[in-house]
């Protein structure tokens, strides 16, 4: 080969990893996005609806619940078919869930609707991940995992953004419809990103073949759920139910509120970008560790702020950590994921995590009737970060490792 075929070559392939982390990013933040809707517009649909906080409380527990319904169906899909046509029809489906959240006339439609878009929500994590970590270089594997994850962030920022904007003009239900825009996604994996050369060379030939694969590595898949349990409780814990903070024990407008939870997202992306660089560095483990239990320290800050001033930079802390630590996850599960099941095992174990710390925002809301929400979402941010860090710890890692040759 010569040098004009080999820069060439590796043009191409920097293009082709470029778009498959820009179509994980962009789908995962119009996913968080949807999600981040609710959170932002909890007290007024239950107005609507005639519910209490801790009643809709409930709504992201059901969101929750089935998302690991979907990491199974489009993880198994993955595995089998590629990650390319899973990506595209999970978009199209939790993009129409979307739309139709808007037009719920009802609290239990509205719950079933939610009920559908965590079955979307929950396929695209995996399906996406897999795709772009199988396609980036090991050395740039840390920082793109950080910018991948964030388009956690990045949605619950546009969330806010959106809320700011046109909930006062609009109400909630026009938000939703806007929630129609990940199906242009599918055009665009459609046609720029190409199917993983990684599961190409490792792909199943039955459904059998695949099933035994899964069964062989299910103390991974153990693990992983513990993980990702103490990771998702660090994540909701400190997200859902900051805007109800902000307004029951602040008296923020929704206007203060989209603010400020905007401003917190501009952490964590930072957060999530700089510790998923670090961890190609220091490592996937201590990078998360790290920044779990300086997270922990930040709680007297984040929860008790003695002023606005100090509010502000609480929220900015917290999220830059708590989303610090995130920034590592798609890296570090695909690198302890074997090839043969990368589009399956981390997606479902990570949404099996998600499911059982559903309930941690009824938690909150249930704990805050007592002894007022700062109080609350204090003792269960320091407890489920420390949880997590241990859950970190008891792992192993293998950071930088080469897929496609793998067992």
């Amino acid at each position: 080969m010569t040098n004009s075929q080999s820069e060439a070559r590796g043009r191409a392939g920097a293009g082709d990893h470029r778009a498959a982390v820009l179509a994980g990013f962009l789908g995962w933040t119009l996913d968080a996005f949807d999600f981040f809707l609710v959170v932002m517009c909890l007290t007024a649909i239950g107005r609507e609806f005639h519910k209490s906080d801790k009643e809709m409380a409930l709504v992201y527990f059901v969101t929750l619940l089935f998302r690991p319904v979907g990491a199974f169906i489009f993880g198994l899909m993955a595995d089998r078919w590629g990650r390319r046509l899973p990506l595209m029809l999970d978009l199209v489906f939790y993009s129409i869930v979307e739309v139709l959240s808007g037009l719920a006339p009802n609290f239990k439609v509205f719950l079933a609707l939610r009920a559908l878009f965590g079955i979307g929500m929950g396929g695209e994590w995996g399906v996406g991940a897999s795709l772009a970590m199988e396609k980036v270089p090991p050395r740039l594997r840390g920082l793109l995992s950080g910018l991948l994850q964030q388009g956690y962030a990045a949605g619950y920022l546009l969330a806010a953004v959106c809320y700011f904007f046109l909930f006062g003009r609009l109400g909630w239900r026009p938000l939703f419809f806007i929630g129609g825009l990940p199906a242009l996604l599918a055009v665009f994996v459609r046609f720029r990103v190409k199917e993983s050369e990684v599961w190409e060379k490792t792909r199943h030939k039955t459904w059998g073949e695949l099933g035994r694969s899964i069964l062989g590595h299910w103390k991974l898949f153990l693990y992983i759920v513990v993980l990702m349990t103490g990771m998702n409780l660090a994540s909701h814990g400190t997200q859902d139910m900051y805007p109800t903070f902000l307004e029951r024990q602040w008296h923020f407008r929704p206007e203060q509120r989209a603010v400020l939870s905007a401003f917190s997202m501009v952490g964590a992306i930072l957060g999530g970008t700089l510790l998923g660089l670090f961890s190609d560095w220091w490592g996937r483990r201590r990078a998360m560790i790290v920044a779990l239990l300086a997270a922990v320290m930040v709680v007297p800050l984040w929860a008790f702020a003695p002023s606005i001033a100090l509010l502000w930079a609480g929220a900015f802390l917290m999220q830059f950590l708590v989303q610090g630590a995130w920034g590592v996850v798609p890296a570090h599960l695909s690198e302890l994921s074997p090839d043969s099941v990368r589009g399956f095992l981390p997606g479902f174990g990570y949404q099996c995590g998600v499911a059982i710390s559903g309930m941690v925002s009824y938690v909150e809301a249930s704990i805050a009737g007592r002894t007022g929400y700062a109080t609350s979402m204090a003792i269960v941010a320091a407890t489920v970060f420390l949880l997590a860090a241990a859950a970190t710890a008891a792992g192993k890692e293998r950071r930088a490792a080469c897929f496609g040759g793998q067992s």
